[in-house]
């Protein structure tokens, strides 16, 4: 008998798990692209109130961390259920809490990142805007290493494609699908790593280092990253298989990122320098 044609693409078969102990419990990279992004979040932050940029006592920085990993989890946590599964939170509301079955939006966690800043900035009677062009250097870390873990655990896969990076993920199939049945896809959570992550990253410490944005237009980088994170959101789901229905013919994650880029807009046109003292 013919044995079955060798597929022409890799074929996805990494573990969720760094360590695993039974079918459904371990150390899992999902958790800990959050934990090392918070960490490096955290890092960021506390450079920049070492170096006069945030004006916050070092040692309050893991306090702020501290209101944006909750900021970041609960919005995360609602986000996902109001905006691609609102269906469930009215029915079944009690879903919400059962985290490890997965279910994060990026959108929610933005959301809730901002409740905390403003829960923060009025405790510590800081600027709002200093200290959001701060967080906005901060967050690209923790974007890109979630991307990462959602690859290696091979959700949120891409549309069918044939370029020769493009991968077969045997999860998009009814199981027992032979290999060579399955049509690859593109990696579209490493496409999003690089645009969410690493590019935004780079753009967002250059102007907070090396420009006067964040002092002399308070709230202008806070603009910048919003946009940027709405057109390189935008960009990766052209390549990423809709994961829930269109909107106008958008795909949720875009339709949703326009309201990033009308935010942006406004605080880039609203900014001002700062009053001299």
């Amino acid at each position: 008998m013919d044995s079955a044609p060798a597929p022409t693409h890799w074929v996805h078969d990494l573990s969720p798990f760094l360590i695993q102990f039974n079918e459904n419990f371990g150390i899992r990279y999902y958790g800990l692209g959050y934990l090392l992004g918070f960490l490096l979040g955290g890092l960021i932050l506390h450079r920049a109130a070492v170096r006069g940029r945030l004006p916050l006592p070092p040692p309050a920085v893991w306090d702020l961390l501290t209101a944006l990993i909750v900021g970041v989890m609960v919005g995360g946590r609602l986000g996902y259920f109001v905006l691609y599964e609102p269906a469930v939170l009215f029915q079944s509301p009690l879903e919400v809490f059962k985290v490890w079955q997965g279910g994060m939006a990026s959108h929610g966690g933005f959301a809730g990142v901002a409740v905390a800043m403003i829960w923060f900035a009025r405790r510590h009677q800081l600027s709002f805007w200093q200290l959001s062009d701060a967080v906005v250097t901060a967050a690209p870390p923790g974007l890109f290493l979630v991307r990462v873990a959602n690859f290696i655990k091979g959700e949120l896969p891409g549309k069918i494609s044939e370029v020769p990076w493009a991968v077969i993920f045997p999860d998009t199939a009814p199981p027992g699908t032979p290999v060579h049945l399955i049509a690859p896809r593109h990696p579209s959570q490493l496409y999003e790593a690089a645009l969410e992550g690493l590019l935004l990253l780079g753009f967002t410490l250059w102007r907070y280092w090396r420009t006067l944005a964040p002092v002399a237009t308070p709230g202008r980088l806070t603009g910048e990253f919003l946009i940027g994170y709405a057109f390189a959101r935008s960009i990766s789901e052209l390549f990423r298989e809709p994961d829930a229905d269109l909107i106008l013919g958008l795909s949720r994650g875009t339709f949703y990122s326009l309201f990033f880029v009308v935010a942006g807009i406004v605080l880039i046109v609203r900014s001002r320098p700062a009053k001299r003292a």
